[in-house]
């Protein structure tokens, strides 16, 4: 069976990724969220996503277990943010995924998860 990382692959992933950060980092509404290293939180979000979509463990092997919510918890992250955080994803697939069905499919991991992130 084929995952989700399999399909999109890591090119695809990277050019994602570092779209979405552009995106993010320039953003007024969520910008001041990621005030940290840019190439670590780039590096880090890659490792996460391409074990999150099936592919090898490199978070885990790298940092322990995600724990995302717990690692989020600092930040203050309310439903406009994560409204933000989602069109940017969505901006950032779009641009980078040629197959629409595909960046449907890839975005559609998305809204569940971060939605769990929201402590606010």
């Amino acid at each position: 069976m084929q995952t989700l990382y399999s399909k999109i692959g890591p090119e695809n992933l990277k050019a994602i990724i570092d779209g979405f950060y552009d995106l993010v980092f320039a953003n007024e509404k969520i910008g001041h969220l990621f005030k940290t290293d840019q190439a670590l939180v780039r590096e880090k979000q890659y490792q996460f996503l391409t074990q999150f979509l099936g592919g090898p463990q490199l978070y885990s092997a790298n940092y322990g277990h995600p724990k995302m919510r717990m690692r989020h918890l600092p930040h203050r992250i309310d439903s406009d943010s994560r409204d933000e955080w989602l069109n940017l994803m969505r901006e950032s697939i779009y641009e980078v995924l040629e197959d629409k069905r595909l960046a449907e499919e890839l975005y559609n991991c998305f809204p569940k998860l971060v939605n769990h992130m929201v402590n606010r």
